[in-house]
């Protein structure tokens, strides 16, 4: 520690509390990531750990009791309220979407046992202080182009109705206004508006997959767009509604 700059000690102490590693293991992934904090997170994150720094599965299980609806075996809107309360973030935080994909819960308002254990194992925590020390982590992640094409991507099955092959047009409008908060898009509002004016439709998966590769591509003035891209038709409907709304200039 006493060879560290306050800078780097500052950042090994951070590591420290939001991942619970020994400092020796912080000390490997921040200098294997060139001291950039949210790519040592990836480092430490990707290698196996020893067992005595997994979670413990009996607290686990008493953390799942603790929450778990009185009727049945999962956790259920009550319940979830109730972590977040715990946790102090707000149901509709897009943290509890985060972590909802860390997991990998089939629907939305709802952990099974499984999901639940596994979930807060791979996390490496095994109580609500824990889990709230890792929130900061689990928010930097939202910064990783990767990390936020796949949370983005699991929230259409996570959110859409059981059964359904589609996502309701207002839940989806929710989840995107909620996920383009984290990763700026100018014309959200936009494709909001149009999706209620013109559209009024439940929403496909590929139209969802097809959104995010259109805002990454496209510029917000449309000056790179191609009109012979295979973008669906729902996307080439938005343009010319942005064209005769005068959003932008064609």
């Amino acid at each position: 520690m006493h060879k560290l700059n306050r800078n780097n000690r500052d950042k090994l102490q951070q590591f420290v509390a939001i991942t619970g590693a020994s400092e020796k293991s912080a000390l490997q992934a921040l200098k294997a990531s060139d001291w950039h904090l949210e790519a040592a997170f990836d480092v430490f994150y990707s290698q196996p750990h020893p067992r005595s720094n997994a979670a413990d599965v009996r607290r686990l299980e008493e953390l799942y009791n603790r929450y778990k609806d009185q009727y049945s075996d999962m956790i259920l809107a009550e319940g979830i309220s109730n972590l977040c309360n715990e946790l102090e973030v707000e149901p509709q935080d897009i943290v509890t979407l985060v972590l909802s994909w860390h997991m990998n819960a089939a629907t939305a308002c709802e952990f099974s046992k499984q999901e639940f254990i596994t979930g807060l194992q791979a996390l490496g925590v095994d109580s609500i202080a824990k889990l709230r020390e890792k929130l900061p982590f689990m928010r930097s992640e939202l910064k990783d182009e990767q990390k936020f094409h796949d949370i983005y991507n699991f929230a259409f099955g996570w959110a859409k109705e059981k059964g359904q092959k589609s996502l309701a047009l207002d839940t989806a409008i929710g989840m995107w206004q909620l996920l383009f908060a984290e990763r700026e898009w100018p014309l959200v509002t936009h494709w909001c508006d149009f999706l209620q004016d013109r559209h009024n439709k439940a929403i496909s998966k590929d139209t969802w997959a097809q959104l995010l590769e259109f805002s990454r591509m496209v510029d917000p003035v449309l000056s790179n767009y191609d009109a012979e891209g295979a973008w669906p038709y729902l996307i080439d409907e938005f343009v010319e509604y942005l064209y005769d709304k005068n959003v932008v200039e064609k």
